[in-house]
This record gives structure tokens, C-alpha cells and sequence, in this order.
């Protein structure tokens, strides 16, 4: 068979049922293998950066390694972002990049990028196949890497004149991810740290995801009584309405759950990397503080802080082991105030004078059904999510830890097709929807039924509240011009609507439900109401002071 027809082999054995693009003719033998093999469906994008975030999405939600392909330089400089994204978030993600014919390399050809050097840092391996009798060897190897120890993307680098050369292929089996549990050693000194604590708490983060580890999370902090806090945009690892959820450690959380963690004398992170966000600026650990880390990759642990017992696991096989800990302590009260914060914290009653934002998560949360699975773009609007909405049950949120904007319509279209049964809203503000707005007609061209909800107040709200902070009233750049994202949506034969009353966003969001095709939904918010916990004004007056 033909290179082309051998990388298209090597996806049909890993499963994969959904690859995402922007055609090139760098890589067309390879589209032709697809078209030869209709287990695959191609999902061709607007922008090589939807595309990127298609895959990442989907493969959040599936738990299969998300496929994107691309051609040469400018598709690989357009679709990085979702090569970034997939990096820092650990997703699993295998990327074909169409490369210059061989003898061009090296002399500038056109489009020509040295792809190996370009991504390195943003991956966990790059490869350039130069012989065709190598595809199924280091095809399979990419995917071996992308979905092994701690997930994230690998790139492929494809010549075309390699593509539609034939060569006898071997191909090897699919090799089943590693799942290494904790030693007997491993166990006793968890058990001995522990049995001394005063205050346990439990940082939980998309390691647990991964695993599929929820339920013995669950388990293990039911039967210890441990309280358990999400790390960055990782909501649905533990059910938000049990006694023994913390809250959310993200950007702007509320001081009440932060003082949760500053008052914790022993820290068991489970399958997080201890990023900048959930540590808070790498600020909750202090020197009294226990720090048990449990992660599947030895390179995160003790990445940001020294653990006094760091363990290389599958979260699920640790977990697992550690039910058989004997502790004495009992930490009923500890649990019980840790709970009552994050209700105060995270309270979801509505009243006369609530910003608009708040009362639309207040509406989402009582209509749309528990399996409902979000997405959301990066910006000041996702603050009201973060703070206020419950994920309650496995597999309802995906989000960038990365921080993408244009992140959330293409991440609702990858988890729709992961998900075809599951209702899909994404969230996003009117600056990071612009950036990914295109591939709305994609989900119309392919009938995908996303609603994307778009929190409309004419700036990059997130900047600006920064540059109210710092340089108040000296507003450059971060104000917007007026997009009808409504009418945009019709223009490519999505439903659109405009609100600007909870009134209207009720009665939209209920026919979109029942219409289950592509639809936007267009809000109208203010700028005044920055963000949850401040207005411009007093952003202005604290800087002031």
C-alpha cells in the first residue's frame, strides 16, 4: 500500500472515528485513503486553529486521541494554538502536517517550515517520515506517545513526495496504555502522613479525567472523609452537590475557598501538574504544609513543589490502593466547614439588581438537564460559570487551562461529535467568539447542534479589567466595534438570536433545545460589571488608593 493509505491503516487500528482539517495539496493522498474509508468521517474546517481546537475538544470528551491534519508551514503556524492548548491541558492529539517535497527541504521552499524544530516545545515528540516503509512503525509510535504517561500532542511531519510511494508495511499491535500502581513502600508512608493530619484536602486535577478514576475518587473521599477542590477548569472530576466538594481553584475565586487550601495542613494532589492557576501564582503551599503529588508522569512531580511522598500512578490504580490505608483521624468538622465555604462562596439565589450574566447561569442550571456538557472560551464572562454553576455529574465540562480564546464554539463541535447524545452549549464573549466564529457554518455544513451562548459587551473585558487596575481610565485597544452575532448566525444558516433580558434568554434557550440545530444566542451584558466581584468603578477607585 501507499504511505498515504498506511497512516489512514494506523488510524483505523487506534479507532478513530473523527479527524478534523483544512485540506492542503501537501497531504491529498492521504485525503484520497480517507475517502476510501468510511469508518472516518472528515470534518474539514474554516480556520486550521478550529480545527486544532475540534480535536482537542473531542478528544477531552471522548478520551480518544484527537486527529487533526494540515499542510506545510501555514497550516502548522494557524492550527498551533490548538498544538499549545492540547500541550498544557495534557490532551491527547496526534497532528499530520503536509511537509515540502523532499528535495526542496532546506532551500526555503514554498510554505516550507523546519516543522520538527517549530513545535518541539509544545509537544512531546516531532517526526519527519522520510521512508515509506516506516510509517506503520512511527504512525503508531505518535500515538503511542500522544496517549501514554502524560497525554498532549505529538507531530507528524508528512513530505509529499513520500505519500504516494508504495512499500510492504508492517504493522505492529496497539499497545494499551500503561497503568502503574503505587508500591506497598508508597502506601505505608501515605498512610503515615495522613494518620498525622489535621486537615486533608484533596486537589483533583484532569488526571483523574483520564483515568476514569471519578467514581474511586468518590469512594476514597467518602470513606476518609477528605474534602475534595478542583484544580483549573477541571469542574466535573468530583460532583459539585457532594457534602465533600471544596469548590474550584481558578482565576478570581472567591477568598472563602482559598482560605480552605491556606488553612489545609496536608495537600493530596491527584493528577495535576500544580499549574500557575489552581496554586493560585504558586502560593498555596507553604513550608508546614504535607504535600502527597500522584501523578502518572515522574517529570510533574516535584515540577513546582518538593513532595514528601511524589508517586508515579494512573490516578485510578492509586486510588484504588489507597482504600486499603488505616487511618485514625476523623475529620467530620474540618469536611463540614470546608463545605459550608464553597456554599457561600458558590450560592446560587438571584435577586433584584443581579448582573444579567448571573442570572443566566441561575437559568442554566435549573433548565438545562444534568448531562448537559459545557464548553467555554477564555475571558471574564466564564467567571460567572466557574463561580456559580454545578457540574454534578462525569463528563459536562470541557474548557482550556491554556487559556485559548476562540477555544469554545470549535471545542462544543468536538464534544457533540464525542457526545451526539448530550445536549452541547458553549460559552464564550464576543471577543474570543470572533476568533473561532467560522466554524459555525461548519456545524451547519455537517448538521451539528451546538448552542453557543455569546456574552456580548463590546471588549476584550479581561484586558480591560487589568488596565483599569494598572493604568486606570487610560483606555487603548480593548474597546470593540458592534457584531450582530445573531444575524452572522443566520448569515450562515444557523439560528440566531439577540436577548437582553433573562425574559428572552429563557424562551431562546428553550427553542434551540427543541430545534436541535446550530444556534447562537447573542446577550446583551454591560461593561460597567467587569467582572463577578468588580465594576469598573471600583476598579478604578482601588487603583486610586
Amino acid at each position: 500500500m501507499t504511505a498515504a493509505q498506511a497512516v489512514v491503516e494506523c488510524m483505523k487500528r487506534e479507532d478513530v472515528s473523527n479527524v478534523f482539517c483544512v485540506p492542503g495539496e501537501s497531504y491529498l493522498p492521504v485525503l484520497d485513503a480517507l475517502y476510501d474509508t468510511p469508518s472516518i468521517q472528515v470534518i474539514a474546517a474554516r480556520h486550521e486553529g478550529g480545527a486544532a481546537f475540534m480535536a482537542e475538544g473531542y478528544a477531552k470528551s471522548a478520551l480518544k486521541t484527537g486527529v487533526v491534519l494540515a499542510t506545510r508551514g501555514v497550516g502548522a503556524a494557524n492550527l498551533s494554538i490548538g498544538v499549545h492548548t492540547a500541550y498544557q491541558d495534557s490532551t491527547p492529539m496526534v497532528v499530520f502536517l503536509g511537509q515540502v517535497h523532499s528535495k526542496f527541504k532546506g532551500r526555503e521552499g514554498f510554505q516550507e517550515i523546519d516543522l520538527d524544530n517549530y513545535f518541539q516545545p509544545i509537544t512531546k515528540w516531532t517526526v519527519e517520515v522520510n521512508d515509506p516503509d516506516r510509517i506503520p512503525e512511527l504512525v503508531q509510535r505518535a500515538f503511542r506517545v500522544a496517549k501514554s504517561g502524560r497525554p498532549g500532542p505529538v507531530v507528524v511531519s508528512l513530505p509529499e513526495d513520500v505519500l504516494p510511494r508504495k512499500a510492504a508495511m508492517r504493522f505492529g499491535p496497539v499497545s494499551p496504555v500503561a497503568t502503574p500502581a503505587p508500591s506497598e513502600t508508597e502506601i505505608i508512608r501515605v498512610n503515615e502522613i495522613l494518620s498525622q493530619a489535621k486537615r486533608p484536602l484533596i486537589i483533583a486535577g484532569g488526571g483523574v479525567k483520564q483515568a476514569e478514576a471519578e467514581v474511586v475518587l468518590t469512594s476514597f473521599a467518602n470513606k476518609y472523609n477528605i474534602p475534595v477542590i478542583a484544580s483549573f477548569r477541571r469542574h466535573d472530576v468530583f460532583p459539585n452537590d457532594h457534602p465533600l466538594y471544596a469548590g474550584h481553584l481558578g482565576l478570581g475565586t472567591n477568598q472563602e475557598i482559598i482560605k480552605t487550601v491556606a488553612e489545609a495542613d496536608v495537600i493530596v494532589a491527584l493528577g495535576t501538574r500544580l499549574s500557575e492557576v489552581t496554586t493560585q501564582d504558586y502560593t498555596i503551599m507553604t513550608e508546614e504544609k504535607k504535600l502527597i503529588h500522584i501523578d502518572i508522569s515522574h517529570e510533574v512531580i516535584g515540577q513546582v513543589y518538593a513532595p514528601d511522598i511524589g508517586i508515579v500512578a494512573d490516578v485510578k490504580e492509586a486510588l484504588s490502593a489507597l482504600l486499603q490505608l488505616n487511618l485514625g483521624p476523623s475529620w467530620h468538622e474540618w469536611a463540614d466547614g470546608c463545605q459550608q465555604r464553597y456554599r457561600q462562596a458558590s450560592s446560587l439565589s438571584v435577586k433584584d439588581g443581579d448582573v444579567i450574566n448571573k442570572r443566566i447561569i441561575h437559568s442554566m442550571a435549573t433548565k438545562l438537564p444534568a448531562s448537559t456538557l459545557l464548553t467555554n472560551d477564555a475571558g471574564n464572562f466564564a467567571g460567572w460559570l466557574h463561580a456559580f454553576y454545578p457540574f454534578t455529574l462525569q463528563h459536562t465540562y470541557v474548557g482550556p487551562t491554556s487559556g485559548a480564546m476562540g477555544y469554545g464554539l470549535p471545542a462544543a463541535i468536538g464534544a457533540k461529535l464525542a457526545y451526539p447524545e448530550k445536549l452541547v452549549v458553549s460559552l464564550s464573549g464576543d471577543g474570543g467568539f470572533m476568533m473561532t466564529v467560522q466554524e459555525l457554518e461548519t456545524a451547519v455544513r455537517y448538521n451539528i447542534p451546538v448552542i453557543a451562548l455569546v456574552f456580548n459587551n463590546n471588549m476584550y473585558g479581561t484586558i480591560r479589567m487589568h488596565q483599569e487596575l494598572y493604568y486606570p481610565e487610560k483606555v487603548i485597544a480593548t474597546d470593540l466595534g458592534t457584531v450582530s452575532f445573531a444575524k452572522m448566525a443566520e448569515s450562515v444558516g444557523a439560528k440566531g438570536y439577540f436577548v437582553s433580558s433573562l425574559a428572552q434568554f429563557e424562551q431562546a434557550l428553550t427553542e434551540a433545545i427543541s430545534m436541535n440545530v446550530p444556534t447562537v444566542i447573542e446577550i446583551r451584558t454591560e461593561k460597567e460589571q467587569i467582572s463577578v466581584a468588580k465594576t469598573i468603578t471600583q476598579l478604578r477607585d482601588q487603583a486610586r488608593k
